[in-house]
Parts: C-alpha cells; structure tokens; sequence
C-alpha cells in the first residue's frame, strides 16, 4: 500500500494509537500544574478561571481541525515549515522552521527536562547536597546534571528509531493519563474538599482592564494547550495520513480539554479560591489539602513524570522540522541524513539535543519561552488562512467540520493574543521579531548556495 511506503528515507510506521498519545504528551506539561493558581490571582473568580480553560481549550480544537485538513492534503513531515513553504512561499516556511530550532522545540526540551529536575529533587532533596561545592551552587549544578542527562537519555532513545521511541512514548503517555485522571476521580472520591468553594471568590469587572487582563489569562492557557498540533510535524511517518492525521489531531485535544477542566474542578473542590491566587505549585497544594501532606512527594514525581513524557514528545518532534528544511536545500545537509539502520534524522535529533543541553547550562531558557509564544504564534495563524486557498483550489482531500467559521474562530483569537502579548510585553515581543527577522538573511544564504550547487551541477 501506497500508505506504507517510505517517503524521502521515513517509514509509515505509526497508527493512529501512537500518533495520538504523540498528540497527548506534547500538550500535557507543566502549564496545566503551574498556571491555575496564577490565573486566579489575576481574576479571582473560580468558574470565570474553568469558563476560560474551556475557551482556550476551544481555540485549540479549531486549530486541530484546521491543521487536519492541511496536514491530510500535505502529508509530510516538517509542520509549519512544509506547510507554509507549500501553501505560500519557501521563504515563509524556512522562518518558522528557524524559529523552531531556537524557540519551537529546543527551549521546551530544555525547559522540560529543567522542570523535570525541580520536582524530582522536590521529591527526593537528598540529591542536592553532596557536599562537594557550596550549598547553593551545588543544588544548581546538580538539577542542570539531572536535566542535561534526562535529555541525553530521550535523544539517544529516539536515535534508535520510530517505533521504539514511539513505543516508549505510549508507556509514558499512558501512565501519565492514568496519574492525572487518578487525581481526579480519587481527589473527588476522598470527599475532603468543598463544592463551596466554585460559588466563592470576587465579582470580575468587564471593563478594559478587565478585558485585558482575560486577554492576558488565554495567553497563559493556551501556552499549556500548546502541542496541539504535534501530528503535523511527523506526516511522512503516519499510515494512512490522509484519516489518522486529523483524527489524531482530534482525539487528542479533546482528550486533553477534558483532562485540563477536570484537574482544574479539583483544584477549586480541594481549596478556597483565596488560597490559590498566586500558588505555582497548585497541584502539590490541593493534593496535600485532600490527600495530606505525604502525598506532595508522590505529585512531585507526578509532575516530574509528565515532563519527562513531554520532553520525549519533543525530541520525536523537531528534528522532522529540521529534516524536511534540509531535505529542500534550505538547512545544513547533515540535517537530512537518515540512519541506515534505524530510518530516523539521526544527526537532526543529535543537534537538537546539543542546543537543549546548552540552552540548560545558559540557563536562558525562561527569556527563551517568555518570547517563544509570540514568536510562534504568527506561523499557526498563516497555517489556518492556508485552509480557504486548499478550499479554493480544491485541493483538501478531507474536508474539516464548521468552516469557514472554525478558521475564523482561529484567525481571530490568535491575532488577538498576540496584540495583547505585544501591548503587555513590547521588549521580549520585539526581540522576538528581531529574531524572525534574523531569519531572512540565513534563508537568502541557504537559496544563493542551492543555486550555485545547482549552477555547478
């Protein structure tokens, strides 16, 4: 079968099983542990706060089906930059891909295996004095340790090939899910919260300010939904893309909204919303009000758990970008080398892991983030306008549900995240398209040298 075949050196190998819990592990991440307490600082309201988990969880489902019907009609590896490099121009393609590779995926790892070494020495602080340096330097030096050799760890497994990186990324996903649908029905089940809780807090004011600041919360959200797209950037890998790319893309998110406003019921059931406002740690703080204090080691682990499945999420991710970029002459040729044994961009995934390890010793990857959501959420956008020109061309080999209002829905929420984003941070947003802009001169370089070798040739 045609959808078997391997396509530029990859092999369709994964089902729709494995796609989606790829899907899965790249939004759950440390945003859904971390964000609540800061939202209900801001808005001080428990049901507005749950309302706009279930907005930006919609947001999130529009780009999905957006993002299947291009993916089914471009069903390659590379996300944006195949995408955009297709729909409209190489050029626009290549910058978010050169975006990806300081900003999309090697900050995330870096950030994910750093957050990953501060729960479990949370857990299991007996690690971080050895007693060699200074206290302080010491529990620095050994989280970054943890967090550089975590990330060596996943880029060596998913050397190894799809399938086997996949097949470790399912046993993740899957423990993950059951540990935050476990919290869930068992924080319920103990009965030691409070349904009082949803109806107490403050009266939101909708004036400006106050349309500002629910501006400014979906921006937060949908930095946890991130990943939603995660299907699209391994399209050369997927059997029968044109059906199991948008049901992935699907099935995952929803899965993810319900799991996100679950765990967000059980946070306001397990404790009052003036205790919440301003707590990172929310969920070591409403499990320890439910289960006891104890029970804040086992979350930590939780937590550190799900990172790590994200951090993998990552790793299988990006290099595709990277791939495909040099595949079309437009990055370092090393980048579209498969392995001859294991059919993956091996050298690829190496240069990312290298990046995330240095991003870690830097420790920059906090600024890397803080503009990574501006910087990325333009190329979504221009992804989502390319489903009218499919439309138009008649070119969609599957056809989403609800256009044109769910692009629409897209196009809109996205512009505007991202105006508020700028007005609320103009610096970081504007070091954010300087960096876009950087991109242009390495794009023309990449052209001038593919059109000298084709001269040559």
């Amino acid at each position: 079968m045609a959808t078997s075949n391997s396509e530029d050196g990859l092999q369709r190998k994964l089902g729709l099983f494995s796609v989606n819990n790829i899907v899965i592990a790249n939004m759950i991440g440390g945003g859904i542990f971390t964000t609540s307490g800061l939202l209900m600082g801001d808005l001080h309201s428990p049901m507005l706060m749950i309302a706009l988990w279930g907005v930006a969880g919609i947001i999130a489902l529009c780009g999905a089906l957006c993002y299947g019907e291009v993916g089914a009609a471009i069903p390659r590896a590379g996300g944006e930059y195949t995408f955009l490099s297709r729909l409209f121009h190489p050029g626009v393609g290549f910058l978010s891909g050169w975006l990806s590779l300081f900003a999309g995926f090697s900050a995330p790892i870096a950030y994910s295996a750093i957050g990953f070494s501060e729960y479990f020495t949370r857990a299991f602080p007996g690690l971080l004095h050895r007693g060699i340096f200074e206290e302080t330097l010491e529990a620095a030096l050994v989280k970054k340790l943890l967090a550089i050799i975590v990330i060596a760890i996943f880029t060596l497994i998913h050397m190894r090939g799809i399938v086997f990186g996949s097949r470790v990324q399912n046993l993740l996903t899957i423990l993950k899910i059951a540990l935050v649908v476990g919290l869930i029905v068992f924080g319920f089940a103990s009965g030691k919260g409070d349904t009082a809780h949803f109806s107490q807090g403050s009266a939101f004011d909708f004036d400006l300010g106050g349309w500002k600041v629910l501006g400014l919360s979906l921006m937060w959200i949908m930095f946890a939904y991130s990943g939603w797209n995660a299907a699209a950037y391994i399209g050369s890998e997927i059997k029968n893309p044109v059906k199991n790319l948008p049901r992935s893309l699907f099935l995952g998110t929803g899965i993810v909204i319900l799991l996100y406003i679950g765990l967000n019921l059980f946070y306001v059931y397990a404790i009052p919303p003036d205790n919440m406002g301003g707590v990172i740690s929310i969920g070591g703080l409403a499990a320890g009000n439910v289960f006891g204090r104890s029970f804040e080691v086992f979350l930590s682990i939780m937590i550190s758990f799900a990172l790590f499945s994200s951090l993998s999420a990552f790793i299988i991710l990006g290099p595709r970008v990277y791939y495909s970029m040099a595949k079309d002459g437009y990055f370092f040729k090393f980048a579209s080398q498969v392995h001859s044994k294991y059919k993956v961009p091996a050298k690829s995934i190496l240069l990312q892991g290298g990046i995330a390890a240095i991003l870690v010793l830097l420790g920059t990857f906090e600024q890397v983030l803080t503009y990574m959501g501006f910087s990325l959420g333009i190329f979504p956008i221009l992804v989502v306008l390319g489903v009218f020109k499919l439309r138009r061309q008649g070119a969609s080999p599957y056809k989403m549900p609800g256009f044109p209002v769910v692009p629409i829905i897209y196009i809109l929420a996205g512009i505007a995240i991202l105006l508020l984003a700028f007005m609320e941070s103009p610096v970081i947003s504007s070091i954010a398209l300087g960096m876009t802009v950087l991109g242009i001169p390495a794009y023309l370089i990449f052209k001038k040298r593919n059109k000298d070798h084709e001269n040559q040739a």
